[in-house]
């Protein structure tokens, strides 16, 4: 490549120049990506002060038992979550997992049921869509509504939502399947991914698992799941092994889709006050006590 005739002097003078030129340009891209990361830095900075500053006094005390720098041992962080808890009822506790997954893709969604040791400490109200026979079965083994076409009717013309679980038998999907638009947005919809599209005569084991603690989890659109462990009131023995045993779910419902890390953050919080990080590392190493 010959240099320019405009340009002055020998050669080596000229991609001097050049070379100074591009280091400048260099910099200044440079210095405009510092600046809007800076920026953007700044912002959310700004954004957490006036967020604390819009929490209430209680949430502020609890806050600042919280080191949100650390994560902490699962043993450490149960005991805690207990301790930042301020509500004046008997709160739930929740644990939040992010998944590196895509949820865009089929082969990459998290679903399945499993059975808490101790519970969700919540009073579960169980409807049982049946008819006949397999009616007579769900009374027997303690739905609390059971029931067909009348059920239908009431949940479709009155928008009846009065349960936390429901469960089907497989000739009654064929009018349950309407009520898609009201169920299916809580969460409340049979499906057989979860265990609640059965033949009669697994009602009664079904109706026992969700009675004893069995709980749903799913990936959300941001690939997270959310699955509630207990209440405030539980013990932290309680506590931790409810976490281990979704931690263990979690693990064996791992697509073989996904590649690279595939639990990136973990944390605990009550209903009432700042969540707690948990140490991804250690809560892959619990177990489940035999």
């Amino acid at each position: 490549m010959r240099p320019n005739a405009s340009l002055p002097g020998p050669p080596v003078a000229w991609v001097s120049i050049l070379w100074s030129k591009r280091s400048l340009a260099l910099s200044m891209d440079v210095l405009l990506w510092m600046s809007i990361v800076g920026g953007r830095l700044v912002a959310r900075l700004d954004h957490q002060e006036e967020m604390m500053r819009k929490r209430g006094k209680k949430y502020v005390q609890a806050a600042a038992l919280v080191d949100r720098s650390k994560a902490y041992e699962p043993e450490e962080a149960v005991a805690l979550v207990k301790k930042v808890s301020y509500s004046q009822f008997d709160g739930s506790v929740e644990a939040h997992i992010r998944l590196g997954i895509d949820p865009r893709k089929a082969d990459q969604q998290i679903r399945g049921t499993m059975i808490l040791p101790h519970g969700t400490g919540k009073e579960v109200r169980v409807l049982v869509f049946a008819e006949g026979e397999a009616e007579k079965i769900a009374e027997e083994a303690g739905a609390d509504y059971v029931g067909g076409a009348e059920l239908v009717e009431k949940i479709s013309n009155e928008g009846w939502v009065d349960f936390d679980v429901a469960i089907a038998i497989p000739s009654m999907m064929r009018m349950v399947g309407r009520l898609g638009r009201i169920l299916g947005r809580r969460g409340l919809m049979p499906n057989p991914k979860s265990g609640t599209i059965v033949p009669q005569e697994e009602l009664p084991r079904v109706l026992e698992e969700v009675r004893q603690g069995k709980v749903e989890y799913r990936n959300d659109k941001q690939g997270q799941v959310h699955v509630i462990i207990g209440r405030v009131s539980f013990s932290e023995k309680q506590l931790l092994d409810n976490l281990t045993a979704l931690m263990d779910a979690i693990r064996r419902a791992r697509p073989p889709a996904v590649r690279g890390t595939y639990i990136r953050n973990i944390s605990i919080s009550p209903s009432m006050g700042p969540g707690v990080k948990v140490d991804v590392p250690s809560a892959m190493q619990l177990k489940l006590a035999v």
